[in-house]
């Protein structure tokens, strides 16, 4: 098992690709072959990393809106 994990880990796309990736999926608008062709090259170290990343954007974006709203209209 732990050499299936090393062997996923040396697969090519970049970090940045990975992150592309993952943005297509936050949108959710990613075509099949292209989201066939991410599962087969993407690195599952680099995923985890850039779900991470994008979700931590997400939830500082949402409160960050989330005050703005609330100061906006308490004025």
């Amino acid at each position: 098992m732990s050499e299936d994990i090393k062997q996923l880990s040396q697969r090519k796309l970049n970090f940045f690709q990975t992150l592309k990736a993952v943005a297509w999926g936050f949108f959710g608008v990613r075509k099949g072959a292209g989201y066939a062709e991410d599962i087969s090259k993407l690195n599952p170290v680099h995923l985890i990393i850039a779900g991470a990343i994008a979700t931590l954007f997400f939830v500082v974006g949402l409160v960050m809106a989330a005050r703005w709203f609330i100061g906006y209209f308490t004025n």
